[in-house]
């Protein structure tokens, strides 16, 4: 097996703990429509691989100068490999699709924070691409724990795999499977409880349970990987509103591939698409009359 470290990086202790690494596939299979999984040898990062973490993994498109950032699914420490299950977006993840067993991919990490491990009866809530990370989690949660996973169809990747650590209910938008409507209607719809959430998915779903867990007073963690692009800090296309102040920039932001990607709900604000655009332009509009 060829890996080979090509570059260095600091962890925000300024530990150096993540390398770029030219990693062997070991396989790969389609899930489901557009929906892709990929085992690749990584030992070291296996061994040091948390739930929430993800790695950038690069093409060998040499005009693709930044990496795809992509959740850890799984980390087999035993085997020393580690597993991504990503949806093709785009030319980069399009080329990832086409990759074999015996091709190489570089890749980095693992980067970012995870979720914190508690013994407390958890929700485990992953919408679409945000549930590859909760079948880690729920691997190495000690606790009570449903996962509670939407769909838009009767395509339920990983809801099997789920099924071997943790109850498993589900929400599809058509109604083929399970609730008809979203993960917080089937909540509802089964009557659960639970002391603390951990969630992964689209902006409006981890916004309308952020406002489910204030007003139920549960304890709140959320992925907010969907966002980031390059998952390496250079493009500061991932940074979000936040209740602190960050102490390099002065501003209430975060980058999320630096600071998170796990953040508790209360810690960041969050926006749909049409809500930047709709702040994005009252800036500019307040701008303009300051300047008149």
């Amino acid at each position: 097996m060829a890996i080979r470290p090509w570059l260095m990086c600091c962890n925000k202790e300024g530990t150096m703990a993540q390398k770029k690494v030219n990693a062997v596939i070991h396989s790969q299979e389609k899930l489901a429509e557009g929906i892709y999984s990929m085992w690749l040898d990584a030992p070291e990062m296996a061994e040091v691989a948390v739930p929430g973490q993800f790695i950038a993994v690069y093409t060998n498109d040499p005009s693709k100068l930044l990496p795809r950032p992509i959740s850890i699914c799984e980390a087999d420490k035993e085997n020393g490999r580690l597993r991504i299950v990503y949806r093709i977006a785009g030319a980069g993840t399009k080329e990832f699709s086409e990759c074999k067993a015996g091709d190489t991919l570089d890749i980095m990490g693992p980067l970012g924070n995870g979720f914190p491990l508690k013994k407390k009866k958890a929700f485990l809530i992953g919408g679409g691409i945000g549930i590859p990370p909760m079948l880690e989690l729920a691997k190495n949660l000690d606790c009570e724990k449903t996962a509670v996973i939407g769909y838009r169809d009767q395509e339920t990747f990983l809801a099997d795999e789920l099924r071997k650590y943790a109850d498993v209910v589900i929400a599809t938008e058509d109604g083929s499977v399970g609730t008809k409507g979203n993960v917080i209607d089937a909540i509802r719809a089964e009557k659960l409880t639970a002391d603390i959430i951990y969630a992964c998915g689209p902006t409006p779903m981890l916004k309308a349970l952020k406002a489910y867990a204030m007003e139920n007073g549960i304890e709140c963690y959320i992925s907010l990987e969907e966002k980031m692009a390059c998952g390496i800090g250079a493009c500061l296309g991932c940074v979000c509103h936040s209740k602190d102040i960050d102490e390099h920039s002065n501003v209430r932001n975060k980058r999320i591939c630096k600071d998170g990607p796990v953040f508790r709900a209360e810690e960041v604000e969050l926006l749909t698409s049409d809500e930047q655009r709709e702040r994005i332009a009252s800036g500019i509009m307040i701008k303009k009359e300051e300047q008149a």
